[in-house]
């Protein structure tokens, strides 16, 4: 018999509001039809560390109401070294174009879509998690391979483990297209 044992931030995974809103919804508490959604995904590979993310930034790509935001930015190359937590992040306002949009997954290739702080100063600052959260959207990290994604109108499933009161889980991620 084989054995698991990981983190329910681990790897490519999904933030459920929870994570950072005593009272949001659980990764388990939220509606299976979240995690598989029509995908707007814009480029943004070729950033320098710690650099933001702004609206203006979003503002050419379509962003499908009730679907995923997909942030390429290449920063998965960097996984497994100190320098993948300099990642490009969003700007709140940034964010909130994406919800007024009507977006409600937001996926990156990042650990984070906020700045990362290792420094342990204090409490998180997580703006972006907060105002995802609040729209009752999920976030989704650690994306890789979003270069492979060469086809048109893409949907983003990104089922997580169901793991009752969990904050967020460990998913598969697969894009994939709808036949006609």
């Amino acid at each position: 018999m084989q054995h698991v044992a990981l983190g329910t931030h681990t790897g490519t995974h999904v933030d459920a509001p929870y994570h950072v809103r005593a009272n949001g919804a659980r990764v388990d508490e939220l509606p299976i039809d979240r995690f598989v959604a029509p995908a707007g995904i814009v480029d943004l590979r070729g950033r320098p560390p710690r650099s933001v993310i702004t609206r203006s930034d979003l503002a050419d790509t379509l962003w499908p109401p009730g679907g995923a935001a997909v942030l390429h930015t290449g920063w998965s190359r960097h996984r497994g070294t100190p320098g993948y937590f300099d990642h490009p992040f969003l700007l709140p306002d940034a964010a909130q174009f994406l919800l007024d949009a009507g977006v409600r997954m937001l996926a990156l290739d990042t650990p984070n879509p906020d700045p990362t702080d290792l420094g342990g100063s204090g409490p998180a600052r997580l703006p972006v998690h907060g105002l995802v959260a609040d729209a009752g959207g999920i976030i989704v990290e650690n994306l890789t391979a979003l270069e492979s994604i060469g086809f048109a109108d893409p949907w983003l499933s990104v089922l997580p483990l169901r793991i009752a009161g969990a904050d967020g889980a460990p998913c598969r991620a697969v894009a994939f297209t709808i036949l006609d």
